[in-house]
């Protein structure tokens, strides 16, 4: 039995992103019953919601997500675990201050090496250290082929640490009978009548600016009477802009911010397709989630899409306005393309769940604890 610690403490400070893979995999760490290994999560002392925890092992840290002293402090706090194996969904490791246990790190993406002008200062020291990182892990999950190219064309990361391990799909995400999904849009965020859908957070590699241009030029040629925009997520960095250009489509176009799972569920189901049009993506969970639902999708040709979505998808070049403005065309005048794009999506994202992740993911945890032993 290998005995494991995963670093959750991020889920103290977000709820998407890096956060929905921790859950997923503590999810379907529960769902394989017998076949699990000896697993204590650590959490933030700030974390005020267990509930998502019932039954798993706990243990509180101090050290906060991202802090300048996190390796050594992180290290500190967990040298009198009995552990075999630490987990760090989110990018850096601990230092292991001559301990034994080994160490497996997640990559999700590498956009802070690929464009670094993209973030913030903070953020670019932070993930600098990943350089470092690559080089003291035992394990090194990639979440999809292009995120293991870019470890190893960007980072001094050894080929035999890589494995590639797609993210799940929580069972939360299955379709519903659209109609009621809007009423129940409509009641919740003052969305009525038909739009497009974007997931993510605000920020310059979601290329919400161009989307939001062949939006606008979509607009001019359906006219008034056409869909919405609807965007979901937190704001991110550098996004103070998109209201500005937002602003000459008044009503059109739709912030919503951050919401609850089963109001994103919902406007999954009742949407004519998601759009995700990034012009870098280490997977795109929204695109699998979208396509659980039976949605379609309209994605860039970047980073893991192509992947991710296969033939559920409509595929257009993130820096060509015109070609987005296309995409959403088609999807808005043929109606049976887009329920057909939704039933392939349905059909593939079948093959991504969290409990496979979670029983391939344990595997990793044992080669890793055989490197120390």
């Amino acid at each position: 039995m290998v005995r494991v610690a995963i670093d959750a403490r991020l889920l103290a400070y977000q709820r998407a992103g890096t956060a929905t893979y921790i859950r997923g995999i503590l999810q379907g760490i529960r769902e394989n019953n017998g076949r699990t290994d000896d697993v204590v999560v650590l959490v933030s002392r700030k974390d005020r919601r267990p509930d998502w925890l019932a039954g798993a092992r706990r243990r509180s840290v101090w050290t906060p997500c991202h802090h300048r002293l996190e390796r050594w402090a992180l290290g500190l706090e967990l040298a009198p675990l009995r552990v075999d194996v630490v987990h760090s969904p989110d990018f850096i490791p601990p230092s292991r201050l001559g301990r034994r246990w080994a160490r497996v790190m997640t990559v999700h993406d590498l956009a802070f090496l690929r464009f670094p002008n993209l973030l913030t200062g903070d953020a670019r020291r932070y993930y600098g250290q990943i350089h470092r990182a690559v080089g003291e892990a035992e394990r090194i999950i990639a979440v999809s082929e292009a995120t293991r190219r870019d470890v190893l064309d960007l980072t001094p990361a050894a080929p035999d640490k890589l494995v590639v391990i797609p993210e799940g799909v929580g069972p939360e995400f299955i379709p519903s009978d659209p109609v009621a999904a809007a009423a129940e849009v409509g009641k919740r965020f003052g969305v009525n009548g038909p739009y497009f859908l974007f997931v993510g957070t605000l920020e310059p590699r979601k290329n919400l600016r161009q989307l939001i241009e062949a939006f606008t030029k979509f607009r001019a040629r359906v006219g008034d009477g056409g869909p919405l925009l609807v965007l979901v997520g937190k704001r991110g960095w550098l996004a103070d802009d998109l209201d500005d250009l937002a602003r000459p489509l008044g009503d059109a176009v739709r912030f919503l911010g951050s919401v609850d799972q089963k109001g994103l569920v919902a406007l999954y189901n009742a949407t004519r397709a998601l759009v995700l049009v990034s012009v870098y993506e280490g997977f795109g969970l929204p695109a699998l989630e979208a396509m659980a639902c039976g949605r379609a999708t309209l994605v860039s040709d970047a980073g893991s899409l192509p992947e991710v979505v296969g033939d559920a998808g409509l595929l257009v070049s993130a820096t060509d306005v015109d070609g987005i403005s296309r995409g959403l065309e088609r999807l808005w005048d043929d109606e049976e393309l887009a329920r057909e794009l939704g039933a392939r999506g349905r059909r593939r994202a079948a093959r991504f769940d969290w409990a496979s992740v979670a029983r391939r993911t344990q595997e990793v945890y044992r080669q890793a604890a055989a490197c120390v032993s």
